[in-house]
């Protein structure tokens, strides 16, 4: 029995490629690429990964995919995968038809899945909520039904994964397609109530008047850590991507007073499932009403361009206004040179909208919450005046709270002390005056 077991909790042994078809619109590097690939494998507890591989390709096979040079080369390094152990699973990092599947599955005698299929994976692992599992098995299904090459008892489960990895492995096709049409039927009805449920709830926050903050980003740019630091949260934090997954909201109270509604939401990342996008859309409805937008990104990351390009791309599909603010947070200073951060943290290094901090040290963070608070005020149109000010020139810490509010306009010292032009809300300048 214990021998069953132990066979039975083993994690399938996977193999990772990631096709490098050289094309110049493609803004990865292949072997960050095949990176990414890698952790996304590791984000399931359910996989191993034996070995990985960067696999050019100048043409896909409509059929096959890789040439059959590369077939056979591809399958001797499956045999020899991980000290000759072998590997049960081929993860390709990017779209797989259902016939090149279906062949390439019976040519190395291993389980085929694709990008879209392991996310779903991850995701279908990570939900937690009622509307999160329900709108994973609605992405799992749309991708299904255009295959249906294995079975989908998974629907039946109530928690874990899809059973892409760990499941039944190929059977005959179930039934057809109005089998899976009926349970849409019956997930769409669910997801209706649940949503109903939402929609409650959003009613009774829009009857008090917080503005709300939604954190977005590429996963795991550090948004749940973020989130645990500015509310006293336990959000799920790890260096993992698709770490969170369920949107989380808190309240959170500015050092100005203001109270906002602070939301963390599920990562972005490059080649999202289309599938998902749909399915998730709900989720993502707290972005969409957000009065302010977060962008945290991983400024240590060498693609962290590419990245902002990914999640900018993914707003604009979600159809996110335009206007709405949105400040720039520059998260992971700490894993970057003393010299890099100093940089960063400069006042006149930085552009408009930027905020370099580390969620995990807790630098800038006094800097961020100003920033915030600042946009909010102008998005919610506080009033606002232009005052003159007379400082004396050791009256340093009203000086710094001044600048770091970013109101003031113009400063100038003499012998008699800094005179300040500040343009400032009635909430401002009596915050001012308390201190």
């Amino acid at each position: 029995m214990t021998e069953s077991n132990e066979t039975r909790e083993r994690p399938t042994r996977a193999y990772v490629i990631h096709p490098d078809l050289g094309n110049s619109r493609t803004r990865r590097s292949p072997d960050l690429a095949l990176e990414e690939a890698v952790a996304l494998a590791y984000a399931l507890p359910a996989i191993e990964v034996a070995g990985a591989e960067v696999a050019k390709l100048r043409k896909p096979d409509a059929g096959m995919l890789f040439s059959k040079g590369k077939r056979e080369e591809i399958g001797q390094h499956l045999k020899a995968a991980a000290e000759g152990e072998g590997a049960e699973l081929v993860l390709i990092d990017g779209p797989v038809t259902p016939v090149q599947q279906r062949n390439l599955e019976k040519e190395w005698g291993v389980k085929i899945l694709d990008r879209t299929g392991l996310i779903l994976e991850i995701f279908a692992d990570r939900a937690h909520t009622r509307e999160g599992v329900l709108q994973v098995e609605l992405a799992a299904l749309a991708y299904q039904r255009t295959r249906l090459v294995r079975a989908w008892t998974h629907l039946e489960r109530q928690r874990g994964g899809l059973g892409f990895v760990g499941g039944p492995g190929e059977t005959q096709i179930e039934a057809d397609r109005r089998a899976i049409d009926e349970q849409v039927i019956r997930l769409r009805r669910h997801l209706e109530r649940v949503v109903k449920t939402r929609e409650l709830h959003r009613r009774a926050r829009a009857k008090v008047p917080y503005p709300i903050v939604a954190l977005v980003g590429y996963t795991n740019a550090g948004k749940s850590t973020l989130f645990n630091r500015l509310t006293g949260a336990e959000v799920v934090a790890k260096d993992q991507l698709f770490a969170t997954l369920d949107p989380t909201m808190r309240q959170l109270t500015l050092p100005g007073g203001r109270r906002v509604i602070l939301s963390d939401t599920v990562g972005f990342i490059s080649d999202l499932p289309h599938e998902l996008v749909a399915a998730f859309r709900a989720t993502l409805e707290e972005v969409l009403a957000a009065d302010l937008i977060l962008h945290v990104r991983d400024i240590s990351h060498p693609e962290t361009e590419e990245q902002a390009g990914d999640v900018g791309e993914i707003l604009d599909s979600l159809g996110v206004e335009e206007d709405v603010p949105l400040i720039e947070v520059w998260n992971k200073i700490d894993a970057l040179s003393p010299e890099i951060r100093d940089a960063l943290r400069r006042t006149d290094a930085r552009t408009e909208g930027v905020q370099a901090i580390s969620a995990l040290s807790g630098e800038g963070l006094d800097d961020l919450t100003a920033a915030i608070d600042a946009r909010l005020a102008e998005a919610l149109d506080e009033p606002r005046e232009e005052t003159r000010l007379h400082l004396a020139l050791e009256d340093g810490r009203r000086r710094a709270w001044l600048h770091q509010q970013g109101i003031v306009l113009s400063e100038g010292i003499d012998e008699q002390g800094v005179s300040l032009v500040v343009r400032w809300t009635a909430r401002q300048k009596a915050m001012f005056e308390a201190i």
